[in-house]
């Protein structure tokens, strides 16, 4: 009883915190919240009138939100190139950041439930995820194997951090005996998210696009680079607007992280793109919509080019190690490289995939504006999340709220 009323308190004394803050920390929670509600009212619209006023359709059944839901789930598995070396490396640069990374992680995993749920039309349908009540259809289907990682690793990232902060703000030191195993399993959990995701698309044989080995590799490594590429952006405004200082040697180790991994995913485009188009057949057709366009079909072409630039730039920036010790030009950086992994994933990965359809018809998507002002609602959301459980954790961490017996 004792240890929940401590619990209890360090909510209480968390929220208080949450809620309180200077003009700007008001007007950004503000910007969110109005943000939040216009995406309130879009997914009213969608309730209502059901996924017609959304700009997918038989043909294209998959569109801005399950690219997002694609994209998310690589920002939420980079949490673990913190935790490895923080916990099972005891590299003490990282220390400092890995809470950081653990609520980006947990922002990043409520958006990918939400854009799942909002996708498949409303909450009403949701209970056929439920297992013995619904159809859950474990473990045939990979859409439920999906479903189970998140929802572990999400109680992951909650209970591990939250039981390090919770000893934290009685004055006390975590007893690693307690946490580390829960880290080991996230390092596995965060490679098994990604992994499992990506053979939910390359399962499906009806589409070509999506059927190659390099599909899961690839998902890692993007999600290597996007992911501390806005941890790095997060680290920097908190630097910027708390008292809670991040050593520019710990950036610029995330930084060397994401150089890598940067760099990998961008050899395993060219491997992909020669063999789409070195030796092109049937199954190609996809891959030259996506980069070409088919006739006057073009709508893609822009977005994938406008990636493939945003990522030669960022990368080249932080190869050479005198740009990227420049801290504006490593913000800079993970700006694009964050930018153009959005799109790659995003629209570069999954629309393709249905054009053109199995009978050769070509029906093009562009999202509407229903669907944006969700997209834009739950991206607050996640926002929202964020800046609440950091001012909290950066509370704790400095001391600012303790305990008091």
């Amino acid at each position: 009883m004792k240890q929940i009323k401590i619990f209890s308190q360090m909510i209480k004394d968390g929220f208080k915190e949450a809620t309180h803050g200077s003009l700007y920390y008001h007007v950004w929670m503000g910007i969110l919240t109005f943000f939040m509600l216009w995406g309130a009212y879009s997914y009213y619209q969608q309730i209502s009138e059901g996924l017609v006023v959304t700009g997918m359709s038989d043909r294209v059944s998959w569109g801005l939100y399950i690219s997002n839901f694609t994209f998310l789930v690589g920002v939420a598995a980079a949490a673990v190139m913190l935790v490895l070396p923080t916990y099972i490396l005891h590299d003490v640069d990282f220390k400092q950041a890995v809470l950081i990374g653990e609520g980006m992680a947990v922002s990043a995993l409520v958006m990918c439930i939400t854009f799942v749920m909002v996708d498949v039309g409303g909450p009403g349908v949701l209970w056929h995820m439920i297992p013995g009540l619904g159809t859950f259809n474990f473990p045939n289907s990979m859409l439920t194997w999906d479903m189970v990682v998140l929802n572990v690793y999400l109680f992951i990232n909650i209970t591990v951090p939250m039981y390090i902060l919770f000893r934290h703000y009685q004055g006390k030191v975590a007893h690693k005996k307690v946490y580390l195993p829960g880290v080991m399993i996230s390092v596995f959990w965060a490679v098994a998210l990604h992994m499992v995701t990506a053979f939910l698309y390359q399962g499906l044989q009806a589409r070509p696009f999506w059927n190659t080995a390099l599909l899961g590799p690839r998902f890692l490594a993007s999600a290597f680079a996007a992911g501390p590429a806005l941890i790095i952006l997060a680290l920097g405004m908190i630097n910027q607007y708390s008292s809670f200082k991040i050593e520019k040697k710990t950036i610029q180790k995330i930084a060397l992280v994401i150089t890598v991994s940067a760099q990998a995913n961008l050899i395993m485009l060219g491997s992909e793109l020669f063999k789409e188009f070195y030796s092109p057949t049937h199954h190609s057709i996809s891959a030259q919509y996506l980069f070409f366009g088919l006739g006057e079909h073009k709508a893609l072409v822009p977005w994938i080019w406008t990636s493939i630039g945003l990522n030669l730039i960022a990368t080249a920036i932080l190869t050479f190690n005198q740009l990227r010790k420049n801290m504006t030009l490593l913000y800079v950086a993970c700006v694009i490289l964050f930018i153009a992994i959005w799109i790659d994933k995003g629209f570069g990965l999954i629309v393709p995939g249905f054009i053109p359809g199995q009978w050769g018809k070509i029906v093009e998507y562009t999202p509407s504006s229903v669907e944006i002002g969700v997209t834009v609602g739950i991206w607050a959301l996640g926002c929202f999340i964020f800046t609440i459980l950091t001012r909290a954790t950066i509370a704790i961490e400095l001391g600012a709220i303790r305990y008091k017996k």
